[in-house]
């Protein structure tokens, strides 16, 4: 069994994830992203919106400044490249990997949540007139369904009353046909709703074809793509990756490591069984440098980024404010192969100003980590078109990254001290 220092652990886990090296040069095309979506094999969707869409950071991570309009037309045209399913949660796949979630959509009752495996006896009524109207009025959102029962009485108005996310009927209906496959979404609007329709207008005709695939073995590719995605991990990272459980997902790692895609290794630090993917690469050095957002691939596992990072991280969008003691959406930063610092962000759009609400540093920083953390957020700046970044005064790193990156007279991707003791 070979040994690893948990350096080369790190290393080899960036290289998987594509952020172990500068970013390329040059104009992201639609090649080099799906590229890039291949390799990560999903993007979560998020409906928080406090500084960019969740799916469209993990790209900016490790291509720079992209058109996001790139991936509307992935999955929003015809032949489509990326499509909507449950996968690790709601997510983006490539098109070729949604028949491998084909058990899952069949299997509802025990892989959704109650709210959506009990819709189908709570309202099945209304299931019926729902998926009629995609059928014939599709792209159509929930919005759009809801309005004409409830103009037709068959449903009652919508209320604000209820903490969450608080569906209407025709909401949950759709989201129990989008959960099973019956209805798929075709496209997102410019509000985020998504635009149901039917499989057959959205998915491209190569995947409509394909045969479902047997249970154990679309659980043993997919955790082959998590393991390849992680490049190195414990059975838990692997079979996160696309939320997999059970007896089943025991099998497919011995049968992944009998058919030697999987090899055991030992990680020194890391108590547990440990593998690695076939294809994973060493690289001598770990160069790039990223802001990751909360639902990043490399840690979203908060378990694995503890113990290759060496960092504590928790998302604190529900804890009451003066419980949080990083902020409410705070984003890593990783800097080679240490994570050296958590920034709290909020995109203003009003005031066309990035907000760094608080900035910490681990204990991983260097002398150069302000400085670093300054031109991310410069760059991060441009990309989301904002003329300003401002660092407030909260956190021990507010006042090193307000001196090492202020602009004198301020201006276009300047970053400003918004405290007078910074």
């Amino acid at each position: 069994m070979d040994t690893l220092s948990l350096a080369q652990a790190r290393r080899i886990a960036l290289a998987a994830q594509g952020l172990h090296r500068p970013r390329p040069e040059g104009e992201v095309s639609m090649r080099r992203a799906m590229a890039g979506v291949d390799r990560l094999n999903l993007l979560q969707i998020d409906s928080v919106n406090v500084l960019a869409r969740a799916h469209l950071m993990p790209l900016f991570s490790r291509l720079g400044p992209y058109d996001v309009g790139l991936l509307d037309r992935a999955s929003g045209r015809s032949p489509r490249r990326i499509v909507e399913t449950w996968a690790h949660v709601a997510s983006f796949v490539p098109a070729t990997t949604y028949p491998l979630l084909e058990w899952r959509r069949r299997n509802y009752l025990d892989e959704a949540w109650g709210e959506i495996s009990g819709t189908a006896l709570a309202h099945a009524h209304e299931v019926d007139l729902v998926r009629q109207m995609v059928a014939e009025r599709g792209p159509v959102t929930a919005r759009e369904i809801h309005d004409e029962l409830e103009a037709a009485g068959r449903t009652t108005p919508r209320t604000r009353e209820e903490w969450g996310w608080n569906w209407t009927v025709a909401k949950r209906c759709l989201e129990f046909l989008f959960f099973t496959g019956e209805v798929m979404s075709a496209r997102r609007n410019s509000a985020f709703e998504r635009c149901y329709d039917l499989p057959e207008r959205v998915l491209p005709p190569a995947v409509r074809t394909v045969e479902p695939v047997p249970h154990a073995d679309a659980v043993r590719e997919l955790l082959a793509l998590g393991a390849r995605a992680h490049g190195v991990g414990t059975a838990r990272c692997f079979a996160d990756y696309f939320r997999l459980k059970g007896p089943v997902v025991r099998r497919a790692l011995a049968e992944l490591v009998e058919d030697g895609v999987l090899a055991r290794v030992r990680v020194d630090g890391w108590d547990q069984p440990t593998f690695r993917h076939r294809d994973a690469r060493l690289p001598r050095r770990a160069e790039g440098r990223a802001l990751l957002s909360p639902f990043d691939p490399l840690v979203w596992e908060r378990r694995r980024l503890e113990a290759l990072f060496d960092v504590y991280y928790r998302i604190e969008i529900y804890v009451p404010a003066p419980l949080r003691t990083l902020g409410y959406y705070v984003l890593p930063f990783l800097e080679g192969d240490a994570i050296t610092a958590m920034v709290d962000l909020k995109a203003d759009r009003q005031a066309g100003v990035l907000r760094v609400q608080a900035a910490h540093a681990t204990a991983h920083a260097t002398d150069g980590t302000a400085a670093a953390l300054g031109a991310e957020l410069e760059l991060l700046a441009g990309w989301l078109g904002l003329d300003e970044t401002v660092v407030g005064p909260r956190g021990d790193l507010a006042p090193r990254l307000s001196r090492a990156t202020a602009v004198p007279g301020g201006g276009a991707g300047s970053v400003m001290a918004a405290a007078a003791g910074a």
